[in-house]
């Protein structure tokens, strides 16, 4: 069994120089692409936070998240390229800051006392190798797209506001704008509540579903909800990207083998959102659901506990050497 540390926190995935290893899901999207989901597993944060949060601005030790960081830069072996996320359609060029990173993961714009720059948007494009594009996610649907031919990869923060905007669309232009082909883009959906789960007023609903047909649900709980992860995939169908890789089954079989993970098993423990980890994992319809699958963090999830901190996975973007 893994040992437990003093504060009653199994010890997190180590390196042999006691150096954190981020548990991570990668996907596949090119030959020189790939998608990278974080899991709440392989950090320091504790708490509400345990143990991989790599948000700053939920309130968690500005130390934690700064070991997640750099321990996630060395495990992707890749800098970290972070946006404040606003909700927006607003591209961020990260290109454009190459030579202004001012920490030892890129850039960090999610509101750190020692930030110099902060950037504000809800998706990057870049074409550098070795450089992560990141969006932060406890719901909400990040996507990731590359044309591996052009060299052009991006990321997208979608919650229902940004969606609503247009982010999807001012994203893929952004590509277009540095060589990229619609024909020729992959997308993958990462991690978010699933419509079964989110559930929203039924304005906005009915508002939503005037843009997005037939995303409209009927969720668990009784209420009316609407499908995020559907929505995109008409933005993307609409702007002509067709090649989404489904990333299901990499999640899926990630689940099933953390099933019996002594770190998770811990933080499902103490965590107050739910119960143990078998039974959390054997009632789990959708395991790219954040509020369902215990791997991910969720908003929604915390909230319903009664809580008011939790912490934040990435999906990452890469263009390898």
């Amino acid at each position: 069994m893994q040992e437990t540390s003093v504060t009653g926190m199994p010890l997190p995935h180590e390196d042999e120089d006691g150096t954190p290893i981020p548990v991570t899901i990668p996907v596949a999207l090119g030959t020189h692409t790939h998608a990278v989901f974080t899991t709440r597993l392989g950090g320091i944060s504790e708490g509400s936070f345990a143990s991989l949060n790599l948000g700053g601005r939920a309130g968690d030790s500005e130390e934690a998240v700064a070991s997640n960081r750099a321990a996630l830069q060395k495990a992707l072996q890749a800098d970290l390229s972070l946006v404040a996320q606003v909700h927006s359609r607003e591209v961020f060029d990260a290109d454009s800051v190459v030579d202004s990173w001012n920490t030892s993961y890129g850039f960090d714009a999610t509101g750190f006392a020692d930030s110099q720059l902060r950037i504000e948007a809800d998706a990057q494009v870049s074409t550098a190798c070795s450089l992560a594009l990141g969006m932060f996610a406890a719901d909400c649907l990040p996507v990731l797209l590359a044309d591996d031919e052009a060299g052009v990869i991006a990321a997208a923060h979608c919650g229902r506001k940004g969606l609503m905007a247009g982010v999807l669309d001012a994203v893929i232009e952004a590509m277009c704008e540095k060589g990229a082909e619609r024909s020729r883009i992959t997308a993958v959906l990462g991690p978010c509540i699933c419509g079964d789960c989110y559930e929203v007023g039924e304005s906005i609903a009915r508002d939503f579903e005037k843009r997005y047909p037939q995303t409209v649900t009927k969720t668990r709980f009784g209420g009316i909800g609407i499908d995020i992860a559907e929505a995109a995939r008409i933005d993307l169908a609409l702007a002509g990207v067709a090649n989404i890789v489904d990333a299901l089954p990499r999640v899926t079989a990630a689940a099933q083998y953390l099933s019996e993970d002594e770190e998770l098993r811990t933080i499902c423990e103490v965590d107050r959102e739910g119960e143990s980890l078998p039974e959390r994992l054997q009632n789990l319809q959708n395991p790219m659901c954040t509020l369902e699958n215990p791997l991910w963090y969720s908003h929604r999830r915390a909230s319903l506990a009664g809580k008011s901190h939790e912490g934040r996975l990435l999906a990452l973007v890469i263009r390898d050497k």
